[in-house]
């Protein structure tokens, strides 16, 4: 399989392309000092493939569509964010643990920097709604939501967000088993989980931002129940009751967050 091919002529052509070897070096620490640490957990990674002309037309100047043999991809990520917190502070219980789904897509820049590109991100913790949309200019929505982390005795992860301005939602049942594993480069699973740029748009300005944590551990999830309305406002072409074609599941990561340049 091909890591990248050439795009339909609708589709504008950059000046440098993002490459299997571009992806794979970002998985390197960037030199510096993080300006803030994560632990991601139980993460579903749901994608749909979607006609590259499609994501494209939502894309900003200067973001071009990412492509696996042809095809682009849009996912929905739930997840639990936990430990959240600055450089310069300690954990806060009431502060630093709570949920968010993300709405996503796969972009390079003029450069050729592959990484993510977010429509949306739903999270119930305001003050990280306020301080995401305000220093990294990124599409943070205030939402209810509502997970218990999986025990020994109840695996499942019944899953709901639900805006709290607005009818979108999302409502879920995963599981995630079976033996751990790391994406092998040159992928599909590769290319839609190891990414470690986001790219945010301020005043028209593209801006790029790292992370970095070890590669994904995957387990093979199980979606049970899946409903939601998120992508209804896009143009995808994805039928509303259309499920996920694409799964995969990581038990987590702890993440360093770099700032945005």
């Amino acid at each position: 399989m091909n890591r990248q091919t050439t795009l339909p002529t609708s589709v504008p052509t950059p000046a440098v392309a993002a490459t299997l070897e571009r992806q794979s070096a970002l998985r390197e620490r960037p030199a510096g000092k993080a300006v803030m640490y994560h632990t991601w957990r139980h993460l579903l990674f749901a994608h749909w493939r979607v006609e590259p002309e499609r994501i494209q037309r939502t894309l900003p100047a200067g973001l071009h569509v990412d492509t696996f043999d042809g095809a682009a991809y849009v996912g929905i990520v739930p997840f639990f964010m936990r430990n959240i917190r600055p450089w310069w502070s300690p954990r806060l219980p009431w502060l630093s643990d709570f949920l968010e789904l993300n709405l996503r897509t796969y972009v390079h820049d003029e450069q050729g920097t592959p990484g993510v590109w977010f429509y949306s991100l739903d999270c119930n913790q305001p003050v990280t709604v306020w301080g995401a949309r305000t220093f990294y200019s990124l599409p943070y929505r205030h939402a209810r939501m509502s997970a218990a982390e999986p025990s020994p005795t109840a695996r499942a992860i019944d899953y709901e967000s639900r805006l709290k301005q607005g009818n979108r939602f999302a409502k879920l049942t995963y599981e995630l088993a079976g033996e751990v594993r790391t994406a092998e480069p040159g992928t599909l699973e590769f290319f839609l989980v190891e990414r470690y740029v986001m790219f945010a748009n301020r005043k028209g300005k593209i801006l790029s931002g790292r992370v970095f944590h070890p590669p994904y551990p995957l387990a093979a999830p199980t979606l049970t129940t899946w409903s939601s309305n998120l992508l209804d406002d896009h143009d995808f072409g994805i039928a509303a009751d259309r499920p996920p074609e694409l799964l995969h599941g990581s038990p987590g990561v702890d993440v360093e967050v770099f700032a945005l340049t």
